[in-house]
C-alpha cells in the first residue's frame, strides 16, 4: 500500500483502492494507479505487475475505455515515436490507412455504438456530463442575462425617444389605432421583427394585447388621419367621400395617407360600392342633367327619343342642345334611349 495516500473504499471483491471512483489523479507528469496509490508516467504499463489488464481497470473504477493513463509528457514521447513509427513501418502504416478509412465511412462508428450498446456509462462519463450540462446552464443564464439587459436598454431609448414611460406603453398606444408590430418596430427604428421577436420577452402581457388589440381594430390605422381631417368614423368618412363627393380611391388613399388596396378593403367591410372612375362619371352625369333641365326634359335619353322620334337627325339634335353628336349618341346609349336610325 502507499504510505502517503489513504485508502479511499473497498471494491465487491474486496479490493482496496486509493483514487476516486471515476477520476484520474495526476501529478505533473506522474499518473496515481488506483490499485496502490503510488504514481507513475505510465499505469498502464504499471497494471501487470498486479495482474491486472487496463480494460479490467477502467470497468473497475469507473474510468472510459479511451481513458489516457499516462502522464502528458509519456503520451507525448508515445504520439512521437507512433508517427515514426507510421513513416517507416510498411505494417504500422497500411494499419493506420486501414484505420483512417474505416473512420471516412463510418465504419468504426457504427461498431462503437454496437459495443457500447446496453453498456452502462462509466462513472467518469457521468461526471463529464454532469460538469457539461452545469457549465451549460451557467453559461446560458449569463447569455439570457446579458441579451435581457440589452433589450431593455433598447426598450428604454425607444420610449425615451417616443416620448412614454416605457415601451410597452408606446406600442399599445399604437396598436390601438390600428399599427401592426412591424409597422411600430420600423417606426421605432427598429428592424421589423424586432418587436415580435422581443416584445413577449420585455413584457408578455403587452405583447398578448398588442397582438390582440390590432386585428380586433381594422379600421385602427385610420383613425389619426380622420382625426385631423375632422371626422370621427370611417364608415361616415367614405360615404361622404366615394358616394356623396365622388372622390376617387386614389384620391381617398391620398388624403389620409393609405394605399389605395387598403380604401378598397374598408369600403368592401363598411359595405360600400366602389364605383370606378367616380369623378369623371359624376361630372358626366351632372352635364347630362344640366342638358336635360335645360331643354325641358327629365333625362338626356327621354329628349334624344323625343327627337328622333319626331324626324329630327342628328346634327340638328346637336345643334339644338348645343353638345357634340358623340356624346348625346353615347348618353342615349347609356341611358337605354331608342328611336329611328341615323340619317
Amino acid at each position: 500500500m502507499s504510505a502517503d495516500r489513504p485508502v479511499r473504499g473497498m471494491l465487491d471483491d474486496g479490493t482496496a483502492f486509493f483514487a476516486p471512483i471515476g477520476e484520474v489523479i495526476t501529478d505533473g507528469a506522474l499518473v496515481t494507479c488506483h490499485l496502490c496509490g503510488r504514481a507513475f508516467r505510465s499505469v498502464t504499463a504499471h497494471l501487470p505487475w498486479h495482474g491486472w489488464t487496463k480494460e479490467q481497470y477502467c470497468l473497475a473504477f469507473g474510468l472510459e475505455r479511451g481513458q489516457s493513463l499516462e502522464g502528458p509528457e509519456t503520451r507525448k514521447l508515445r504520439a512521437a515515436a507512433f508517427t515514426a513509427r507510421r513513416l517507416f513501418e510498411p505494417a504500422v502504416r497500411d494499419g493506420s490507412a486501414v484505420g483512417r478509412a474505416r473512420a471516412r465511412s463510418g465504419a468504426l462508428t457504427r461498431d462503437a455504438a454496437a459495443a457500447a450498446r446496453g453498456r452502462s456509462f462509466p462513472e467518469q462519463r457521468r461526471r463529464k456530463i454532469a460538469a457539461a450540462r452545469t457549465a451549460g446552464s451557467r453559461a446560458g443564464q449569463a447569455s439570457r442575462r446579458r441579451t435581457d439587459r440589452y433589450l431593455a436598454a433598447v426598450a428604454d431609448m425607444v420610449a425615451a425617444q417616443r416620448g412614454y414611460p416605457d415601451l410597452p406603453s408606446f406600442v399599445l398606444a399604437r396598436s390601438v389605432t390600428g399599427a401592426s408590430l412591424a409597422a411600430i418596430s420600423r417606426e421605432a427604428g427598429l428592424h421589423k421583427d424586432w418587436l415580435s421577436r422581443h416584445l413577449a420577452r420585455i413584457d408578455p402581457g403587452a405583447a398578448l394585447e398588442a397582438r390582440t388589440t390590432a386585428p380586433n381594430r381594422p379600421d385602427g390605422r385610420w383613425l389619426a388621419a380622420l382625426q385631423v381631417l375632422g371626422h370621427r368614423d370611417v364608415a361616415s368618412y367614405l360615404r361622404l367621400r366615394h358616394v356623396e363627393q365622388h372622390k376617387t380611391v386614389n384620391a381617398i388613399a391620398a388624403e389620409v395617407g393609405l394605399s389605395r388596396h387598403a380604401v378598397e378593403s374598408a369600403l368592401r367591410r363598411h359595405g360600400l360600392a366602389r364605383e370606378a372612375h367616380a369623378s369623371t362619371r359624376h361630372a358626366a352625369r351632372q352635364r347630362a342633367a344640366e342638358v336635360a333641365a335645360r331643354l325641358g326634359f327629365a333625362n338626356i335619353a327621354a329628349y334624344v327619343g323625343q327627337r328622333r322620334s319626331a324626324g329630327w337627325t342628328w346634327a340638328a339634335i346637336s345643334r339644338e342642345s348645343d353638345q357634340p353628336q358623340a356624346w348625346l349618341r353615347r348618353q342615349a346609349a347609356s341611358q337605354g334611349a331608342s328611336g329611328p336610325g341615323r340619317s
